[in-house]
C-alpha cells in the first residue's frame, strides 16, 4: 500500500535541513533583520511577574585594560568586567551583546574615571535603561622595599573600580582594595609572657595572616590614586605582609609584629581613624578577617564610617575574604 503524503514529512532528501556548516554563507542587513529578536518581544512575553528588574547583564569578560601609574607609566592589566543595567517592566529583556559591544569601543583607552563615565552613559542609551553600573576587578602591582636589607618586590592588591549611574545622572565612584597582612595576638602575648615570668616556660605568641578589604565612595571630582589608599592601610595597620625577605627582614618582621599586636576589633577602629577626615573619601566600608592559628574559626569585623544613607556594615560571604 503507497504512503499518502502526508504520512511522510520529508518526500525527498532535499526538504530535509541541513545538518551540515555552510561557511560560504554571507549575512546582510536584510537577513540580519529578519532574524529573532526575543529579547524585545513584546510584554505578553515575559514569564513570571512583569516587573522591574534592578540589574541585569554580563558578569566576569576579560581583556587587557590600560592604566596610569603616578610616574606616567602605562601598564596593561588583565581585567575581569560586570557590566549591569538596570529593566522596567514590560520590557522582556536586554540585547546583552551590547554591554560587551559598548565596552570594546573603549578597550584601548587608558582607563580613568572619565572613560568608565562615558561607557556607562552609552549603557543607558543603547540599552534604554535608567541605570547602569560597571564594576573592573584587577591586581595592581605596587614596588615594595624589604624592611631591613632593602631588596625590593612587587606586591600586588586585588582592586575594584565601580562606577554607577542613576536616573539623576549623578555618576557614583568606589575603589575597593584588599590588603593583607600579619596579625599578632595580644591574648596570646600576654600569656606567652606570664608563662615566662611564672614558670620560666618558652612559648610563642601566635600570628596569622589577615586581611582588611577597604570600599571607598569617592567625593565629587576628587580622585585618590591607588598607592594614597596603599599608604593609609600601610600606616593603619604596620604589618603588611612582606616580598623579597631575608633573615634580617624576617627578625624585622618578628619585631613589627610584636610591636603592634592587634585583635580583629584594634584593626578594624586603626583602619576608620587613618580613613576617617581625608577629603577624598565621602564614605567607607571597612570588612577585616584574621585566619586564626588557634582556632578552626576565623575572627572578623566590619566597621564603617557611619554617614546617613551610606554604607551599611552588611558583609555576610566573609570567607571570600580568606587569603
Amino acid at each position: 500500500m503507497d504512503e499518502s503524503p502526508m504520512s511522510n514529512p520529508f518526500p525527498d532528501s532535499a526538504s530535509k535541513p541541513s545538518r551540515s556548516y555552510d561557511d560560504s554563507f554571507e549575512s546582510n542587513e536584510e537577513y540580519r533583520a529578519s532574524l529573532p529578536d526575543m529579547q524585545n518581544a513584546e510584554s505578553a512575553k515575559i514569564l513570571g511577574s512583569n516587573v522591574r528588574i534592578n540589574q541585569v547583564g554580563i558578569s566576569n569578560f576579560k581583556l587587557p585594560l590600560r592604566f596610569a601609574m603616578p610616574s606616567g607609566e602605562i601598564m596593561r592589566l588583565e581585567t575581569s568586567v560586570n557590566g549591569t543595567v538596570s529593566l522596567d517592566k514590560d520590557k522582556k529583556g536586554i540585547n546583552m551583546s551590547r554591554i560587551l559591544r559598548v565596552f570594546y569601543e573603549y578597550k584601548d583607552e587608558v582607563f580613568t574615571w572619565e572613560t568608565v563615565e562615558s561607557i556607562l552613559r552609552l549603557y543607558l542609551e543603547r540599552l534604554g535603561s535608567n541605570e547602569a553600573r560597571l564594576k573592573l576587578f584587577f591586581n595592581y602591582p605596587i614596588v615594595q622595599t624589604a624592611l631591613r636589607s632593602k631588596l625590593e618586590g612587587y606586591q600586588y592588591y586585588q582592586m575594584m573600580w565601580e562606577g554607577s549611574l542613576g536616573s539623576d545622572g549623578h555618576l557614583y565612584r568606589n575603589v575597593q582594595m584588599d590588603f593583607v597582612y600579619s596579625s599578632a595576638c595580644p591574648c596570646s602575648d600576654q600569656l606567652s609572657e606570664h608563662a615566662i615570668e611564672e614558670r620560666n616556660a618558652y612559648s610563642i605568641p601566635h600570628s596569622q595572616r589577615s586581611k582588611a578589604r577597604v570600599l571607598i565612595q569617592l567625593a565629587e571630582g576628587a580622585n585618590l590614586e591607588f598607592e594614597s589608599l596603599q599608604k593609609l592601610c600601610a600606616q593603619a595597620l604596620n604589618t603588611e605582609t612582606q616580598v623579597m625577605v631575608r633573615r634580617e627582614d624576617e627578625q624585622a618582621f618578628a619585631e613589627l609584629n610584636g610591636a603592634y599586636i592587634k585583635f580583629v576589633e584594634d584593626a578594624a577602629r586603626q583602619v576608620y581613624e587613618k580613613l576617617d577626615g581625608v577629603e577624598e573619601i565621602v564614605d567607607f566600608q571597612v570588612s577585616i578577617a584574621h585566619l586564626e592559628s588557634l582556632h578552626s574559626h576565623d575572627a572578623v569585623a566590619v566597621i564603617t564610617k557611619g554617614i546617613p544613607n551610606g554604607f551599611r556594615g552588611e558583609f555576610e560571604d566573609f570567607r571570600n575574604l580568606i587569603c
